[in-house]
């Protein structure tokens, strides 16, 4: 059975969250997890109440000035340089921290413990037939990944899993796509839309992980994406056509699949066939 399948593009705005929900919702027994966390929107289009907050806290060393002889192994070996040893103490830059441990385990000294510090939290609801999980990442934080692992703590064996990808194909997007059993890939057809959605499926390849395309705003732009697509040997999985009435009640926070009943078939087609494909 079909467990994860991830919802990801290169360009932002191209309506990944708008496939993420409304596939969701057409399939009903679902957990979709917003794993945007730096900019999370998931909740803005299912709406949820009564919803849980859990912080995520990552571990950051603390130095002993008492224990600590300045030796600098544990700036030597941090390669992100969250640590300068200096002549009278040790500076820990929190947010150039990974959490990797490493300091704590070459000090000699036992000098450095790793006390937790929050990054930002875990929200879910319940929203009908849908479990509901998103992360938002505090304010000033650079690392996103901790809170990804965090939200993906919640995917459930026994449903499906949809998750919403960030934008891009840096380090979030990959530990997104990780263990993954298929990957959609969101489009509008547009010269920035194809340039991103190029540089993705480069990323995608290098996986191995199976995939497809949405063109999200069909009738837009110009026919090149469907060229690469015949050329790249991409099946197009749906097109959702650049149309009034979806914006409109995407405008007011309205999954069109709610008002416009005829998609949820088309969105359980398209899961039927990423089914067959893996």
């Amino acid at each position: 059975m079909l467990l994860i399948v991830a919802v990801a593009s290169g360009k932002g705005g191209t309506g990944k969250t708008t496939v993420a929900v409304n596939l969701a919702l057409s399939l009903g027994n679902a957990r979709l997890l917003d794993c945007d966390v730096e900019e999370p929107n998931a909740h803005t289009l299912l709406h949820p109440a009564d919803i849980e907050s859990v912080p995520v806290l990552s571990p950051t060393p603390v130095i002993d000035s008492e224990k600590c002889t300045l030796c600098g192994k544990c700036a030597e070996f941090c390669e992100f340089n969250a640590l300068f040893v200096g002549k009278t103490d040790v500076l820990v830059y929190e947010e150039l921290c990974h959490s990797c441990g490493g300091c704590s385990l070459v000090c000699p000294e036992k000098a450095i413990t790793e006390v937790g510090r929050q990054v930002g939290e875990v929200h879910s609801a319940d929203v009908g037939e849908i479990r509901l999980v998103y992360g938002a990442l505090k304010v000033g934080e650079p690392i996103a990944t901790t809170l990804i692992k965090a939200v993906k703590n919640e995917i459930d064996p026994k449903v499906i899993n949809i998750l919403d990808a960030p934008p891009g194909t840096a380090c979030p997007v990959i530990e997104v796509m990780r263990e993954s059993d298929y990957l959609i890939l969101v489009t509008e057809p547009t010269p920035f839309g194809l340039h991103d959605l190029a540089m993705t499926v480069d990323v995608i390849e290098k996986l191995g992980i199976p995939y497809g395309l949405i063109v999200n705003r069909a009738g837009i732009g110009d026919d090149k994406v469907r060229a690469y697509c015949a050329e790249q040997n991409i099946p197009i999985l749906l097109e959702i056509p650049f149309e009034r009435k979806i914006a409109e009640l995407y405008s007011r926070g309205v999954p069109f699949v709610l008002e416009m009943p005829e998609w949820s078939e088309r969105f359980r087609a398209v899961f039927e066939e990423i089914k067959e494909a893996i």
